[in-house]
């Protein structure tokens, strides 16, 4: 086992690492995002571009978490985070000969997803290596924070860039971050022994034991599951919020708005960064789903810029204590051994709901919009509405199923 007593600056430093390649990938999401839009007005196409950067991930989620738990999970995460470049630097240079076709920009997304698989799982056990578990909690309100940082700080950048250039500067900007993403964990592995056996077991045994870790204990599987479907409705609203703004504001008004509400995040990730949640994990879990559940339901009954963005900070805001909870309640009923392949199955099973999102939530809020002839903003507004509510009543009923309260009792010694 590593000593993981003076591994926070290490840990800090990886944070540090996938902040930077958080907020790179947050440009190019927007960036295309707003390309597509302009181009076709749709809100289907810009879920199809989010689908293909989420599903091959999703896919290869469980074998990277085997790969984690075989391998040396540093040098995993320097592959993934390097070869995933290569996708954007597809699209870049599709750019550089004329505009992109809708085939190149799903393409280079397809294949900056299908390398980034191998990070996920890779770094998720990495923080086990390096923590204590009266760490984890603080550990988890940063990793929240940089992942908000695609919401808080890129929308902004990528606002001010676009006024003064165009896409393929924001592409070349993303494509740089991740070198720095592989030197900080280059760093981090120097020095840092690697917790995979020397001879390791077949890979489908592998794969079976992480779904024994997860499925063994029905508490954890019934939370994982429940988690799908919060993700079913959390991921609508990451996909339609652009398209509903859209509908009734430019692309500038757009980045402040995104850059305003994913501050919540900000402020309650550092809070949780310093202070963490110390006890009731399943109550933190719920009582923050059923806010976001709120905070998204009022973000689509008006208009009006202010209270959007008011409401979008308290979606974003109520977030981090539910992923801090969750992180913790899974984290610590599995075994350091199979931390890797078990994130790998946990992050399939949970993410499942958003594939359904991204593949319905487009179509089916072009389809209302053109029911009800309110184009796509009314589409999206009324499709964002029924899943706020529906986030909201399914937190509530996670507070009474008993095998998830009893995780908070029942944790394995790390």
């Amino acid at each position: 086992m590593t000593d993981t007593k003076n591994n926070y600056g290490k840990f800090l430093l990886l944070w540090a690492g996938e902040l930077i390649s958080s907020i790179g990938g947050g440009l190019t999401s927007f960036g295309l995002g707003l390309y597509i839009f302009q181009k076709t007005g749709s809100a289907a196409d810009m879920a199809l571009l989010t689908l293909l950067g989420f599903l091959p991930a999703l896919v290869l989620k469980v074998p990277a978490g085997v790969l984690a738990d075989r391998y040396d999970r540093r040098l995993l995460m320097m592959i993934g985070d390097g070869l995933s470049g290569l996708g954007v630097l597809f699209i870049l240079i599709c750019m550089l000969k004329g505009d992109a076709a809708l085939w190149q920009i799903y393409v280079g997304t397809t294949i900056s997803s299908v390398f980034s698989a191998l990070l996920e799982p890779s770094y998720t056990a990495t923080i086990t290596d390096l923590l204590t578990k009266e760490q984890y909690s603080k550990a988890n309100g940063l990793v929240s924070m940089a992942g908000s940082a695609r919401y808080l700080f890129s929308p902004v950048i990528a606002g001010f860039l676009l006024a003064v250039s165009d896409i393929k500067l924001i592409l070349i900007i993303d494509i740089c971050t991740f070198f720095l993403t592989v030197v900080a964990a280059a760093v981090v592995r120097h020095g840092l022994k690697t917790s995979a056996p020397k001879d390791p077991e077949p890979f489908f045994k592998s794969m079976k034991d992480g779904w024994k870790a997860v499925s063994g204990k029905k508490g954890l599987l019934v939370l994982v599951v429940a988690s799908s479907l919060i993700c079913l409705f959390m991921g609508v609203f990451q996909v339609l919020a652009e398209s509903f703004v859209l509908s009734f504001a430019d692309s500038k008004t757009l980045g402040v708005v995104e850059t305003l509400a994913a501050s919540g995040m900000l402020v309650t990730g550092i809070i949780l960064g310093i202070r963490g949640i110390k006890k009731h994990f399943v109550r933190a879990l719920w009582m923050g789903l059923a806010v976001s559940g709120i905070g998204m339901t009022l973000f689509a009954v008006t208009q009006n810029k202010i209270l959007i963005c008011m409401f979008g900070f308290l979606f974003f805001a109520a977030l981090p204590f539910a992923n801090n909870s969750l992180d913790y309640l899974a984290r610590t009923n599995i075994p350091d051994e199979l931390q890797g392949r078990a994130w790998g199955f946990i992050g399939f099973i949970s993410q499942l709901g958003y594939v359904a999102a991204y593949a319905l939530c487009g179509v089916t809020a072009d389809a209302i919009g053109r029911i009800t002839g309110g184009g796509v903003g009314q589409g999206s507004s009324i499709t964002i509405l029924f899943s706020g509510i529906c986030l909201t009543v399914a937190a509530v009923i996670m507070s009474r199923i008993k095998k998830i309260r009893e995780l908070e009792q029942n944790t394995v010694e790390g």
